[in-house]
């Protein structure tokens, strides 16, 4: 029983000594180690260690659209509006009025053409021009400014009025022995346009036909002005080369403005970026666009897109090769290593571009938990750059205890190759002191009471 009581008091005295459990801790005994306490004015001075984080490759900031080589038409016109400042002021340039006089029939429009019926003739039984109208439901002016009647020909009726083609076809009806009794109307508006665009519910191209078209009819057409900033939003009518702008405000003030004359080929941009440049960089990428379109379009966009695949298809190759290596540890890269109590001691990779701080560590590598862990020991440990002391370690000292020093940790900003070190609770080191010895003071017992 001596023996025994004498074996536990032996393996007690050990274990106080620390000879049966060793613990971590940062200590300052020695000359190669400064314990300091983190504080704001520490972090500053931490965080002024120089460092540059490493910066992913460039193919990560490249896209399928840049860089040189690029064929298929140029791709079309570079973007021509960049962000502006507010004018003081804004000039107004109203439009000039206009007389076009009758409407001009035009490439593209569509002519309704009747003739005299008798009796109760069957569609049968009408003249060939009547029933080559009844079948097309119109005649459209082809290219060359003329439609083709049946059993008449091709009659040139562009750029003639209404009065101008019904005397034409008269002559040409009589000419031909045919019942010189009709109508003619214009059933389609397509050879005059005003396009709209900008700040417009629903951008689009108006038709200007025998009515005059009005400037508000056309934004009406367009589905209304579409902005909420009155003070600075203005509608541009660029015309024949000039460019006419109406502050907004203006224009709702001003029913006469309002009832301004558009005539075919005008295109009105209602604009909220306040200077006139913008409208002109509109329309003039609008012409560049239609001078674009005229040549071989189809085969130039889709040149553009297949050369554009193929771009895309080599960055994203290279990307997934590098994230592929950065799986397969082939990467180099800057560490932060978590070690005591931590919940999970692992090694943290710095992020590429940016500077990590030791909340993020510790955060993303799982925390640690009061249980086990003493918060009010923990340590950020960073290497010397001083060249002539290699061997020194500054060991920022951090009291988590207070949970409102983490804000310092959101502060401290981590370098590669510190090492971020949590100690263990004091109940913690005792109960795994008895972990180690106890086994062995049982195994001892079993052995005497023998």
């Amino acid at each position: 029983m001596l023996k025994r009581l004498a074996l536990a008091i032996s393996l007690t005295a050990l274990t106080g000594c620390g000879v049966a459990y060793i613990s971590p801790k940062v200590s300052d005994a020695g000359d190669d180690v400064r314990v300091l306490k983190l504080t704001a004015d520490s972090v500053r001075v931490a965080n002024g260690a120089p460092y540059r984080p490493k910066e992913l490759p460039a193919v990560f900031f490249a896209n399928a659209g840049s860089g040189g080589g690029m064929s298929a038409g140029g791709g079309g016109p570079a973007p021509s509006i960049d962000r502006q400042n507010r004018p003081a002021n804004m000039e107004i340039r109203l439009l000039p009025e206009v007389n076009p006089g009758p409407y001009e029939i035009g490439v593209g429009d569509v002519l309704l053409l009747a003739t005299k019926t008798a009796g109760n003739n069957t569609v049968e039984e009408l003249s060939g021009l009547l029933a080559a109208q009844n079948a097309r439901q119109g005649y459209t002016v082809q290219d060359d400014g003329a439609i083709a009647i049946p059993d008449v020909g091709r009659v040139r009726l562009a750029g003639l009025t209404l009065e101008e083609a019904e005397a034409m076809l008269f002559q040409r009806l009589v000419e031909n022995q045919i019942d010189p009794t009709f109508s003619l109307e214009i059933a389609e508006f397509n050879s005059k346009r005003v396009s709209l665009g900008g700040a417009v519910g629903n951008p689009t191209v108006v038709p200007v036909g025998l009515t005059p078209l009005t400037l508000d009819a056309a934004l009406a057409a367009a589905g209304g002005i579409a902005t909420s900033d009155l003070d600075y939003a203005s509608i541009r009518i660029y015309r024949d080369g000039t460019l006419y702008q109406i502050p907004l405000n203006e224009y709702l003030s001003r029913p006469n403005v309002q009832k301004s004359r558009l005539v075919d080929g005008d295109s009105v941009f209602v604009d909220t970026e306040y200077e006139l440049a913008r409208a002109q960089a509109y329309f003039e990428e609008q012409i560049r666009l239609a001078e674009f379109r005229q040549g071989a379009r189809v085969q130039a966009l889709n040149a553009l897109n297949s050369e554009v695949t193929l771009r895309r298809n080599a960055l994203d190759e290279s990307r997934d090769n590098f994230r592929a290596q950065m799986e397969m540890d082939a990467v180099d890269r800057d560490y932060v290593y978590m070690t005591g109590e931590f919940r999970t001691p692992s090694r943290f990779a710095l992020p590429f571009g940016r500077e990590a701080s030791l909340a993020d560590a510790m955060f993303e590598t799982g925390g640690y938990t009061t249980e086990k862990a003493n918060p009010n020991q923990l340590y950020v440990l960073r290497g010397s750059p001083e060249p002539g002391r290699p061997d020194l370690v500054t060991a920022w000292h951090l009291d988590a205890s207070n949970a409102s020093n983490m804000i310092l940790a959101t502060r401290m900003q981590l370098r590669p190759n510190d090492v971020v070190f949590i100690a263990e609770q004091p109940i913690t080191r005792w109960n795994r002191a008895l972990q180690q010895f106890v086994p062995s003071l049982i195994t001892s017992g079993a052995a005497l009471s023998q």
